[in-house]
């Protein structure tokens, strides 16, 4: 077994995906359900996402559904992947993460993205436009002043100030950039784009400047693993997304997933069968022993120290079955004691 594998934390982002014929309710409740599946695993992580306005995602509230995950599990570290911060006050952002932290102490962390609503209509709604993600870097700024005690206003965060809640930065747009003049641990995928992805950690590298937050880079690579019993099963749990980010892309609308019998049935038309073919490519999938050596290939390639899985799906089980065949690679060295 693999040293570099048993050696790298694997943690889950679990976007809470809605399905065909199920409520948003159940996706919520399907989230914290594995959670605590992904903790008798050996996770290291759990974190969530924010999505407004989404038909095909629950998730909109990350950190009130932080809480929940948090409250039904024990050891596994729970976050956000990630919080939207040119959404929201800074202010308040510190202020949830601090009542989490106070709550679950040694547990909680605060991942942050730039991003802002999927739609106009999503950033009207929110108050904000386009042009909110270009602040991102004096909103983190503000945010961790928060935590620090080092605001000018004169207010003080409660709880927050003085608690050590870790920040990460999903490196979207001028995310890389901005975590590495920050000192912040990096998320970035996807594992599709290989190339792109290397260029982001190498900027990032190069750029690092040590902080109170982390001392050296950090890098989490983030994407889409499939195992299975055979490569054709793998290949199959990807069917689902592949449909609704095809759907997206040619109908403007991400649709809740459907079953994979149901999309292998659809006429398609051939823009949409590029989109759907593009979205079943280059994600690692196969069987433990071929994911295991892509999985190396990658690690290698990035010297990344964790990977967090974004894989969904419509058959839970099947999901769920396959979060066990990857544990099975990263803890089979605590079994034979190597």
């Amino acid at each position: 077994m693999s040293s570099l594998i048993a050696a790298t934390r694997f943690s889950v982002l679990d976007r809470s995906r809605t399905r065909e014929g199920h409520p948003p309710s159940e996706a919520l409740r399907d989230t914290v359900r594995l959670a605590r599946e992904v903790e008798r695993l050996g996770y290291h992580r759990f974190w969530v996402s924010e999505h407004h306005g989404v038909p095909g995602v629950a998730g909109s509230a990350p950190t009130v559904l932080a809480a929940a995950v948090a409250a039904a599990t024990r050891t596994i570290r729970v976050g956000t992947g990630g919080v939207m911060l040119p959404n929201h006050q800074p202010l308040v952002v510190a202020e949830q993460f601090g009542v989490l932290e106070s709550l679950y102490p040694g547990r909680i962390d605060m991942g942050l993205g730039r991003s802002v609503g999927f739609t106009d209509g999503v950033r009207r709604a929110l108050g904000r436009d386009r042009h909110a993600a270009e602040d991102f870097g004096a909103q983190l700024a503000e945010l961790l002043g928060w935590f620090e005690g080092t605001s000018p206003t004169g207010v003080r965060a409660r709880p927050a100030e003085g608690l050590r809640v870790p920040p990460f930065v999903l490196a979207t747009g001028e995310g890389a950039a901005i975590a590495a003049r920050t000192g912040l641990p990096m998320v970035i995928g996807d594992l599709r784009d290989r190339e792109k992805m290397l260029r982001g950690i190498e900027r990032y590298r190069d750029a690092f400047r040590p902080s109170p937050w982390a001392r050296e880079p950090y890098v989490v690579i983030s994407g889409t693993v499939a195992v299975a019993g055979t490569p054709g099963e793998a290949r199959r749990l990807l069917i689902p997304e592949a449909w609704s980010m095809a759907h997206a892309r040619t109908h403007g609308t991400f649709p809740p997933l459907p079953p994979a019998e149901r999309v292998e049935s659809l006429p398609m038309t051939a823009k949409e069968r590029g989109f759907y073919d593009s979205g079943l490519a280059g994600h690692l999938t196969g069987t433990e022993e071929q994911v295991a050596g892509e999985l190396e290939t990658v690690l290698k390639e990035t010297g990344a120290q964790e990977v967090l899985l974004t894989t969904s799906t419509y058959d839970r089980e099947a999901l769920l079955d396959s979060y066990r065949r990857l544990a099975r690679l990263f803890t089979a060295r605590e079994r034979t004691g190597r």
